[in-house]
């Protein structure tokens, strides 16, 4: 085997090189949704005929579209548009508190079909892998004649994504639990896993809220709690462990509830979202439509039961902001989940509080806003891994010779 020495400096190879350069232009197709040639052209530095080419071969492999340009007015011809193709596709699973959802993404970030499967109980790591596989068969017809890179599984807790490991989900009752493994062995496709709310922010990051935002905190409030993301120089930060973000176990209450960590009076524990849903008459199946709701509530004169539970709710999470905020210094804090309600609803309130709360000099850089992608950002997010392989080459990848069907 050709070792290269110590210090030793090698020229990348005319494949290296060619192969860089698919990831480059797929990446960007990717992350924009549909960008002309011209536009691959000026962002890669390549000329017109080295970007053709390659476009032209992520198109063999039906990884990309070209379609007609649109009519600009400019002079000259306009530059074909290249697409992301709908052929590959990733597969997103949430379990959660009262369901296992999948959805299937493709390139692009855009999101093809969706099952949701309400539980009688908080499923265990074995009932998960059960529903998911049920799932996937319910969704044959969105994956039939498709190309599925993988799984990205979205999993309220502690995750240790190199190992595809369940440290701790206490809301789901889970401990050192494998379960990446579990659903490649069942399913026969590679799966990825990581935390719920990291992947949120990874999605806001790339397609919603936080695009073009090098330095965002996203705060995401599910069935199962609430968690937290980080992306800090245009990179999610995971720390040692891809631990990082955990915001819902911040301290807002000095002698508050008891949290399932274990501990009291933190953000999680405190701001609920059953409670918010019942104070609006929703079911748990109506997750959806948190925003709308709450809108119509403020709309037509909340009750004073509501009132006062989003009153105190918008003081913890404002809390909770302002902490963050003085430690990170972030440009954007992102909302998803039930906590954009609040966004929607009392935003400038929000905003005051936090800006009361945090330092000055903090307050004054920091906007707050809901998350932009709607109830499908996780799965965005956990498409984005199955997507990560593919994307950093997509010559070497190899599709799953089998897979459930």
């Amino acid at each position: 085997m050709d070792i290269p020495q110590p210090g030793e400096v090698r020229r990348p190879t005319i494949e290296g090189v060619r192969r860089l350069n698919l990831g480059r232009v797929l990446r960007l197709v990717h992350a924009t949704g549909g960008v002309s040639r011209a536009v691959l052209t000026h962002e890669t530095g390549l000329n017109r005929s080295t970007i053709a080419a390659l476009v032209a071969e992520l198109e063999a492999a039906s990884l990309v579209e070209e379609q007609a340009p649109s009519v600009t007015g400019q002079v000259g011809r306009p530059s074909p548009l290249v697409a992301p193709g709908d052929r590959v596709v990733a597969i997103a699973v949430t379990p959660e508190l009262d369901a296992v959802t999948a959805e299937v993404v493709s390139l692009g970030g855009r999101r093809l079909a969706r099952v949701r499967r309400e539980v009688a109980s908080v499923p265990t790591p074995e009932e998960t892998v059960e529903v998911t596989v049920s799932i996937l068969e319910e969704l044959d017809h969105a994956l039939r004649g498709r190309l599925v890179a993988g799984i990205g599984l979205a999993v309220p807790g502690l995750v240790r994504e190199r190992e595809g490991l369940v440290v701790l989900a206490p809301h789901l009752g889970w401990s050192d639990e494998p379960i990446g493994q579990r659903l490649g062995a069942a399913t026969g496709l590679s799966v990825v896993v990581s935390n719920d709310a990291s992947l949120g922010a990874l999605a806001e990051s790339r397609f919603g809220a936080g695009r073009d935002v090098p330095n965002m905190v996203y705060l995401h409030g599910g069935p199962s709690g609430i968690g937290g993301g980080l992306v800090l120089g245009n990179a999610p930060l995971g720390g040692v462990d891809g631990f990082a973000g955990e915001i819902g176990h911040t301290l807002v209450v000095g002698s508050g509830r008891r949290c399932d960590c274990g501990a009291s009076g933190h953000l999680d524990a405190e701001v609920r979202r059953e409670e918010l849903f019942a104070a609006l008459g929703l079911s748990d199946a109506e997750g959806d439509r948190i925003d709308e709701a709450l809108r119509e509530a403020y709309e037509h004169g909340p009750s004073a039961e509501l009132a006062e539970l989003v009153d105190r709710d918008l003081e913890l999470v404002a809390v909770a902001i302002a902490n963050t905020a003085n430690v990170l210094n972030p440009r954007l804090v992102v909302l998803g989940g039930f906590l954009s309600a609040l966004v929607v609803v009392a935003g400038d309130r929000l905003r005051e509080r936090v800006a009361e709360l945090a330092l000055p000099g903090v307050a004054a850089s920091l906007a707050i806003e809901p998350a932009a992608l709607g109830p499908s950002h996780i799965a965005v997010g956990a498409a984005e891994l199955a997507f990560e392989p593919l994307l950093d080459d997509p010559l070497a990848f190899r599709f799953p010779a089998t897979a459930v069907s």
